[in-house]
């Protein structure tokens, strides 16, 4: 229970009508898509400006109060999850494109814009935001930032962090902080923004953001190619990245596919059926088509794939990416135990053959999906729930396996979370990731911010 003195100063600070606390909402706001916890917060607070954030904050240092920051509650790792009677944060309001400067090609937008509103406000400007993935119609540029999104087009445009030119938040002290004013060449010191990026809401809470915006893509060709067996994506991603300035490189398995086209009916790419199958897309201006027609005859007289396709038309485009980007949403009817891992992409060859026989032996009566990022180095490891069996037992035995993956990652020098963050799904694995010193840093920055410990506590780390 809230005390009643700190319910009735935030209701004067953001109106009656925007503190939340019928079950619905408790219920709607406190989970992201992890299925683990049960969401338990006291009540959810909408403010509409970063003044009514920073008041937020101020009285739950003043009353003792947790926060939990919430944007589009798509995170797969639980780190807007409020399971302890937390205040929920949530950005809905602060929806507005602030400002847009042409010359400058950059945009301030608030927390709560949608990704995919964004991305339609640079193409309505003939510009381009390129960072992109499954949950761009429900995401928020705050949570994307808090987390550092990645998605399908890393491989040229990179992660988040790469698009974020300045920042306002709210510390976990109360503090408002303008963080570079939208500069591209600011050298005076310590970038705290970059804190902020990839910090899951546990120094502060991200209130808007100054966006840079690209020139777009032009002419885009999609190619789906069945690949033989998984080492070989690799070896086509070392021809296709050599000769190509891919766009994208995706990749997923016979598996995803079926899921796929029966839950959705796309239909498949070719007749052929391969064991995994590789997305490529790249600007097909010069003599870009020619060449990546005769890569793929290349491949296969290498025998690296055995069929492929390449766009005709927008709408086969089209048609051909939602089999890679249907996928996640597909398998969430089976709730799935999702690994997100990366590696240098010069040791996934030898990384794959080593998680893949690992997977086999200690799955052998579930089903497993891969697909990912690889043109990035980043796997996607889903593990589907059987009918049969608890979400609790799953998720134990899920678990277990899970330290025995991160023990390898951690010998491959990779990461234990490459686009999904830590929240509490990962916490178990960050010293996998990050040393003792380097954890024991992360405590003391946290604490500078959140000297209270009332942001997003237990997420990240304990």
């Amino acid at each position: 229970m809230l005390p009643a003195p700190f319910i009735a100063a935030v209701e004067a600070a953001i109106g009656a009508n925007r503190l939340l606390t019928a079950s619905d909402d408790l219920v709607r706001y406190g989970v992201d898509r992890t299925t683990v916890w049960q969401p338990a917060p006291a009540a959810v607070a909408l403010p509409g400006s970063s003044d009514e954030v920073r008041q937020l904050v101020l009285l739950a240092n003043q009353y003792d109060v947790a926060v939990v920051p919430s944007g589009g509650r798509t995170g797969l790792s639980g780190g807007a999850v409020a399971k302890n009677g937390e205040l929920v944060v949530a950005m809905d309001r602060l929806n507005e494109v602030i400002e847009f400067n042409p010359i400058d090609r950059s945009v301030t937008v608030g927390a709560g814009v949608v990704t995919q509103v964004l991305q339609d406000f640079a193409e309505q400007h003939g510009l381009f935001y390129p960072v992109d993935f499954a949950s761009a119609g429900s995401s928020q540029i705050g949570g994307n930032i808090a987390t550092n999104a990645g998605g399908i087009k890393v491989i040229r445009y990179g992660m988040t962090r790469d698009w974020v030119l300045g920042l306002k938040v709210v510390t976990g002290s109360g503090e408002l902080l303008e963080l570079n004013r939208g500069l591209l060449k600011n050298n005076t010191g310590y970038d705290l923004r970059h804190l902020f990026i990839g910090s899951e809401g546990t120094l502060g809470l991200i209130c808007e953001a100054t966006i840079k915006l690209a020139r777009p893509p032009v002419d885009l060709a999609v190619l789906v190619l069945g690949v033989n067996d998984f080492p070989a994506i690799m070896a086509v991603l070392e021809k296709y990245t050599n000769a190509l300035d891919l766009t994208a490189f995706e990749f997923f398995s016979e598996a995803a596919l079926v899921r796929v086209t029966e839950h959705t009916g796309l239909a498949r790419p070719f007749e052929s059926v391969a064991p995994f199958y590789a997305l490529l897309e790249f600007e097909q201006g010069g003599d870009q088509l020619d060449t990546a027609m005769a890569l793929f005859e290349e491949c296969l007289e290498a025998e690296l794939v055995c069929d492929g396709v390449v766009s005709q038309s927008l709408s086969q485009a089209a048609n051909l990416w939602k089999l890679r980007e249907d996928i996640s949403e597909t398998l969430w009817h089976w709730k799935p135990y999702k690994n997100d891992i990366s590696v240098l992409v010069s040791k996934m060859p030898e990384f794959i053959v080593e998680v893949d026989a690992l997977v086999a032996e200690r799955y052998p009566s579930f089903e497993v999906v891969w697909y990912g990022h690889i043109g990035d180095g980043n796997l996607h490891l889903n593990i589907l729930k059987p009918d049969d069996l608890s979400i609790e037992a799953f998720t134990e035995q899920c678990g277990t396996v899970s330290s025995e993956v991160s023990a390898l990652v951690e010998r491959y020098q990779g990461s234990i979370s490459a686009e999904h963050g830590v929240g509490l799904l990962k916490k178990p694995y960050l010293k996998h990731s990050k040393s003792e010193q380097e954890i024991n840093l992360m405590r003391a920055i946290r604490h500078s911010f959140d000297p209270n410990g009332i942001l997003n506590p237990g997420k990240l780390f304990d």
